[in-house]
């Protein structure tokens, strides 16, 4: 009996049957696409089976096929299954073992990660699986090698798992660039990819369809509706909720209590740092000995197993995590996630909490515990996008030109190629899908020459053109290179902070104490003579020599820049909005905690609330000092740029700035000057100092004299392959890839300003560090609309960024209360208590 497309074969069938299922449409419509020859987008909510929808077209069709004679029998890779984590790959091998053992299929899945073995990666490519389940940089590997064609040339799908979180990166850049020549290996190929959270659909069917120059093609798409709502609450705390810092330490007893009460707790936080906090924590109050653990990217790769296969196992009652387990894992028997501090995303929130109850028609349960006041506000905004399912990941970026030049040295390891059937390639994956034909060109031409500056030099010439027209590596070593150095992740670096004296003929000497290491994105945006606070000194940045931060003792008793404060990620662009409604509209705070309800209404008291879309800019003295605090709530990047480039603008107007400070919803800037009432006389015009003309010349100026630059160009040029991190038996220490990346920024610079290298470098500060698109979003949104109050004291609302004003980090419950008292100092001012 002919089978209909889109139906399940009998044995499929008992098998649901024997598991009390029943297929779902949604399963079936995608295994019809797939039979159809479709390539397809299934966005579905937690729970609704979306990974056994993606295999079931792979299943079905090895089911159905004929096996060779064994002695003849030789494996084809049949599916590829690429996910973004390591631990999401090897809990779909186990996930996926019960279907095919279920149905006694004769079918081979096997994992490959960096954790493989290489023995067993060698006998991969010898002899592979049916379903290979891997992540991106794997991908780029075996496709780096001379036998790729006859290992993929018998590829059927792909299946991309969590595709929002794979395609928004540099790492999905290389993904697409991998995707584009998979196709040339296996031209019938279809793609598929699954997610939960989308906020534009269309950017992933681009990205999962070839691009050609007629028209946008794009994938099918199916959209499961449903699912039960979540049950998200915001921590209830009998606590005084603090007013600043990152936390959440005031509520620990209470987080101990829900872990008690559930049978699996998940606790997310956004840095590894955070989780090392939490656990730690946690471990002082465990009088009930709970099993509790931790898991990170930073851990060894043993320690991640045996916490995963405990929870598989229901080992445990709570594990503290970072985003290593906030895609895909199915665990059904997690009953509770606790978010502790905000959570930066509706998607990200959406996401995290879907690994509770891990089933469609059960409503996942989580508890938001806020670090602070305002972050109690981005929670609620969280909550609601929830409820409302709003999604809020980011939109696709253009192909970096880095990753690119990684790629095509990738495709000469493989074999000789012709850069016009290159280009013509490169061009139908979806970032680089309008990349000009002459920027194509200077890129390769950078490959094989590192550039006209660099070009003299024989190790940057790492492709060559033969007599028949092709590019193939100069050297077999070439090869052996590559494969060690792949990939885009790269680690953020701290540098070790040396206290130096300055001699007499303006240079510094080698042998000053060492004061700890700090991280240096802190570090990269300052300009030698800013003062900050670090080790219970203030401290004048001096510069950055190798891999260490130079600073001399200064007398100022005010940091111009003390800290950066905020997590790992970004404050989205669709919170931030929500926050600045709910700030505008007092029936929304109806949802919020007393506390933080008495905390707006004093400010509605003391000042004002700006409505949605207004600036509120509040001036005020305090200790011999004059203060300027904002609120954009823009994200802490974009808020640190707007601080830079104002403090620059300020003292061109003779305001005498002394420094700022930026958390995710505020700038507060100090100053000698009054500049509360040189903008009520009109010497300051609002108008001028917030002008969208900061980022023009104010931001080249900052940026020359920064070292930021310095470091996004050293990341450019390890992920292009110019400088390399890996060597055979050994690895360059980041001071050695420092002062390499140092040495060619400033050739470049000098002889070659428009090298692609330093062009993709501004592009990347652009883009990632600094946020000039939302700043300039911003600019645009609040002219004419900018409020200045000029107050004779402190506001509520400036609280809590005027605690960051000259704070180290201190770790231990000495931060909370030094944080509480001085909260308690600013409220005597103010005539009241919260």
């Amino acid at each position: 009996m002919t089978q209909l497309k889109g139906q399940l074969p009998k044995i499929f069938d008992d098998w649901f049957a024997d598991q009390n299922w029943q297929p779902r449409p949604h399963q079936l419509q995608l295994l019809k696409n797939a039979q159809d020859g479709l390539s397809t987008l299934l966005i579905a909510p937690t729970g609704a089976g979306k990974t056994l929808a993606g295999f079931l077209p792979s299943l079905v069709d090895l089911a159905s096929r004929e096996r060779a004679k064994p002695e003849k029998q030789k494996t084809r890779l049949h599916t590829l299954y690429v996910s973004p984590l390591k631990a999401l790959a090897v809990d779909i091998e186990r996930n996926l073992d019960r279907p095919v053992s279920g149905m006694g299929l004769d079918i081979r899945t096997e994992t490959r990660t960096g954790d493989t073995p290489q023995h067993k990666r060698q006998r991969q490519k010898l002899n592979p699986p049916d379903i290979l389940l891997t992540t991106p940089e794997q991908i780029s590997l075996l496709l780096a090698n001379g036998q790729a064609n006859d290992f993929f040339k018998g590829l059927k799908y792909i299946i991309f798992d969590e595709l929002h979180s794979l395609v928004i990166s540099k790492r999905g850049h290389l993904l697409a660039l991998a995707l584009s020549r998979l196709r040339v290996h296996a031209p019938n190929m279809q793609t598929i990819g699954l997610s939960a959270t989308v906020a534009n659909p269309l950017d992933l069917q681009k990205w999962l369809a070839p691009q050609n120059a007629e028209e946008n093609n794009l994938a099918q798409k199916i959209v499961v509706e449903g699912g039960a709502k979540p049950n998200i609450s915001i921590l209830k705390s009998k606590e005084r909720i603090p007013w600043s810092g990152h936390t959440a330490r005031y509520a620990m007893s209470e987080v101990y209590e829900e872990i008690k009460a559930h049978r699996t707790t998940l606790l997310f936080v956004n840095t590894r740092s955070q989780a090392e906090m939490l656990f730690q924590e946690l471990w002082t109050i465990n009088d009930d000995n709970l099993p509790i653990a931790l898991h990170h990217g930073s851990l060894d790769t043993n320690q991640r197993r045996k916490v995963e296969a405990a929870m598989a196992n229901d080992a445990l009652q709570a594990v503290v995590a970072t985003s290593t387990l906030d895609l895909g894992i199915d665990w059904g028997d997690v009953d509770l996630v606790i978010h502790i501090g905000a959570p930066k995303g509706a998607s990200r929130l959406a996401q995290r909490i879907g690994r509770s109850n891990h089933r469609m028609d059960e409503p996942s349960k989580a508890i938001l515990v806020p670090a602070n006041r305002f972050e109690v506000m981005e929670c609620q905004a969280a909550l609601n996008a929830n409820y409302l399912g709003a999604q809020d990941t980011p939109p696709l970026q253009q192909g970096a030109f880095d990753v690119l030049a990684q790629h095509i040295l990738g495709m000469a390891c493989a074999a000789p190629f012709s850069d016009e059937a290159l280009y013509s390639e490169v061009i139908t994956s979806a970032p680089y899908h309008n990349l000009p034909k002459d920027i194509f060109k200077r890129i390769l031409e950078f490959v094989a020459t590192g550039g006209y500056a660099l070009k003299t030099y024989e190790r940057y010439a790492r492709i060559r053109k033969t007599e028949e027209g092709l590019w193939r590596i100069s050297n077999p070593k070439i090869a052996q290179q590559y494969r060690l150095n792949i990939g885009t992740i790269i680690e953020a670096p701290v540098l070790n902070v040396r206290l130096v004296s300055k001699r007499k003929n303006g240079s510094f000497g080698r042998g000053g104490p060492s004061l700890g290491k700090i991280e240096e994105y802190f570090l990269e945006a300052l300009t030698p003579g800013d003062t900050f606070l670090f080790s219970g000194k203030v401290l004048k940045f001096e510069g950055i020599r190798e891999n260490e931060c130079l600073a001399s003792k200064t007398f100022d008793d005010s940091p111009k820049i003390p800290a950066y404060a905020g997590g790992k990620f970004p404050l989205s662009t669709y919170l931030a909005e929500q926050v600045r409604k709910m700030l505008a509209e007092p029936k929304e705070w109806e949802k919020l905690p007393i506390q933080v309800r008495e905390w707006l209404q004093l400010q509605k008291k003391y000042s004002i609330l700006p409505s949605r879309n207004e600036l509120l800019l509040e001036t005020f003295p305090r200790q011999e000092k004059h203060y300027m605090v904002i609120y954009p709530f823009e994200g802490r990047l974009a808020h640190q740029t707007l601080g830079m480039l104002l403090t620059r603008r300020l003292e061109r107007m003779h305001a005498k700035p002394l420094g700022f400070v930026a958390t995710d919803y505020a700038l507060a800037i100090w100053a000698f000057d009054d500049i509360g009432a040189r903008m009520t006389n009109g010497t300051i015009q609002l108008s001028e100092l917030f002008h969208e003309d900061m980022l023009g010349d104010d931001l080249e100026a900052w940026l020359d004299e920064s070292w930021l630059l310095k470091r996004t160009f050293r990341n450019c040029a390890v992920i292009s392959g110019l400088i390399e991190r890996r060597h055979p038996g050994q690895e360059k220490t980041g001071r050695q890839v420092t002062i390499s990346a140092d040495l060619i920024y400033d050739v470049l610079r000098s002889h070659e300003p428009d090298h692609i290298l330093l062009q993709a470098t501004r592009e990347d500060a652009a883009t990632g560090l600094l946020d000039v698109r939302r700043l300039s979003d911003m600019l645009a949104r609040i002219k004419g609309h900018i409020l200045h109050q000029k107050l004779d004291q402190i506001s509520p609302l400036a609280v809590p960024i005027m605690l960051e004003i000259g704070r180290e980090p201190i770790n231990g419950e000495a931060q909370e209360s030094i944080l509480a008292e001085a909260a308690d100092d600013f409220l005597k001012e103010l005539g009241g208590s919260i």
